[in-house]
């Protein structure tokens, strides 16, 4: 599991997944996001935009993301 800590309030979903190294670029986040392969606290999200904010868990794959403040 990886833990992002937050500067801010949040943090955008394609950023997040950048920021743990589990995609490499903004273009390949966009291709896994859209294909319904992230989820966001159990629920597939679409939206590579998404704001994640203190306590939200990111899934991708086998890897999980804790969004931390």
């Amino acid at each position: 599991m990886y833990t992002i800590n937050l500067n801010d309030d949040y943090i955008k979903l394609g950023q997040a997944l950048k920021a743990a190294g589990l995609v490499s670029s903004g273009v390949e986040a966009k291709i896994v996001i859209q294909g319904g392969e992230v989820k966001v606290n159990g629920q597939i999200e679409k939206q590579r935009g998404k704001k994640l904010v203190d306590g939200d868990v990111v899934t991708y794959g086998d890897e999980e993301i804790k969004i931390s403040k």
